[in-house]
């Protein structure tokens, strides 16, 4: 195994089953959607660019361009030659991204960035999942339920108003202070009531020119 610290990092990928090797087994992982990141060997052919574009777009994935040659990479793998290779574990390729960054920033910081963003993320669920899973198994958490409400939660009833008819208020509805219009004449019979300059009318209307 190679003492370069990427290339040793990419042997221990391998040996834990996070790496695919040829193109064919990376456009499977990509499609899959199970791919991380793509690398390609520095002397690769333009097709194998751009099949590796292709397999990016295909897997939502990143993929760059290592600093080691096919041989080099072949060397490190156990194999003749190596173009193209993908890691399957966010976590390898969040590490091999940030040694390479290490090396290059400005042309490797930008991934290394957002690939330690995905990985903490994974990470995060990870131990919010073994952590859900411990407290299942030590009684300390029920399964969610949907809170029923409560009573005093409810909204206070609405006061309902009295219903209005065309000539005033509905019958035993209280008049609220409100007064009989004086401009209106009263009604035959009853009780004369002043109108309007103080003039007393009678149950009819009287004319005054």
């Amino acid at each position: 195994m190679s003492n370069d610290p990427v290339l040793h990092l990419l042997g221990l990928a391998r040996k834990a089953g996070r790496l695919e090797l040829g193109e064919e087994p990376v456009g499977a992982v990509c499609r899959a959607r199970q791919a991380k990141l793509v690398l390609l060997a520095a002397d690769a052919a333009s097709n194998t660019y751009r099949r590796a574009a292709h397999f990016g777009e295909a897997g939502n994935v990143l993929w760059l361009e290592l600093p080691f040659t096919k041989a080099e990479l072949g060397l490190a793998l156990g194999r003749g030659s190596c173009a193209m290779l993908a890691l399957t574990d966010v976590g390898f390729a969040s590490s091999l991204v940030q040694k390479l960054s290490a090396r290059d920033p400005a042309k490797y910081g930008p991934a290394a960035q957002q690939l330690k963003t995905k990985a903490d993320r994974a990470l995060q669920r990870q131990r919010e999942k073994r952590q859900h899973e411990k407290n299942l198994r030590e009684g300390k958490k029920k399964p969610w339920a949907v809170p029923s409400p409560a009573k005093e939660d409810a909204p206070p009833a609405k006061k309902t108003k009295p219903a209005r008819t065309a000539h005033g208020p509905a019958r035993g509805a209280p008049l609220s202070g409100q007064r009989r219009d004086a401009s209106r004449p009263a009604r035959s019979g009853g009780p004369h009531k002043p109108g309007p300059g103080g003039r007393k009318l009678s149950g009819k209307f009287r004319h005054h020119p």
